[in-house]
């Protein structure tokens, strides 16, 4: 039996904050490069002991087993602006070091019979500890912000009605899945006035920004000759 559930968590918090760091610095580094970024925001999270319990239970994960056979202790969530980014980011991952893909399950080219769309990445991440090195899995799901609406929503209502969704409710879903994915498809149509519209809108807010501070070291250099 798990004695202690915050020993026994705390080399995967240690993970899910090292990645949000390094995943967070890749969108960056783009910024840097004056390019667009496929990366719009991160968020991660361990997963509560409860859930893990529950999960144990409906998996028939053994507890021994438990450090093998659930994914998802650590969970990493990347939202992109295009599904096009979902895929560059997919690329990027599988060329870093610092983690090892295991598994790869894209639901966006082959949706859930619920509708639920998301690219999800099992990898192997070694954290360093004062015990030494300990490699622990973690979940990384790849998604547009249409999707992650569409399962914020669905996973709620999951809680209501575990699972068991009622017909005409199930088919509300399936066809707002469909709405958001089409909501997508019609946004990478026009991605690239899109992207010319928001560099324009960061280069506007950037000279807005110099422009106010030269002005308001004007007025420092006025009132210091006063």
């Amino acid at each position: 039996m798990v004695e202690d559930w915050r020993h026994f968590l705390l080399p995967y918090q240690q993970a899910v904050d090292e990645l949000k760091i390094k995943l967070r610095g890749m969108r960056k580094q783009f910024q840097d490069l004056n390019q667009h970024a496929p990366i719009e925001f991160v968020t991660g999270r361990v997963k509560p002991v409860d859930s893990i319990k529950e999960k144990m239970v409906r998996r028939h994960i053994e507890e021994d087993r438990l450090e093998q056979d659930m994914q998802d202790i650590a969970g990493l969530r990347i939202m992109c602006q295009f599904v096009e980014d979902i895929y560059q980011v997919v690329d990027l991952l599988r060329k870093r070091s610092d983690m090892t893909i295991l598994e790869e399950r894209d639901y966006i080219s082959s949706a859930k019979p619920s509708g639920y769309r998301s690219y999800h990445i099992v990898i192997e991440y070694p954290v360093q500890l004062v015990t030494g090195e300990k490699k622990l899995l973690a979940e990384i799901q790849v998604r547009t912000l249409a999707m992650n609406f569409w399962a914020t929503i669905e996973h709620s209502l999951n809680y209501k009605y575990q699972g068991e969704f009622p017909k005409e409710l199930s088919a509300r879903l399936q066809r707002s899945a469909e709405a958001a994915f089409k909501l997508d498809n019609e946004m990478s149509e026009i991605r690239e006035e899109i992207q010319e519209a928001q560099n324009l809108f960061s280069y506007g807010k950037s000279n807005a920004w110099t422009s106010q501070e030269h002005s308001d070291q004007e007025q420092q250099d006025d009132s210091g000759q006063k």
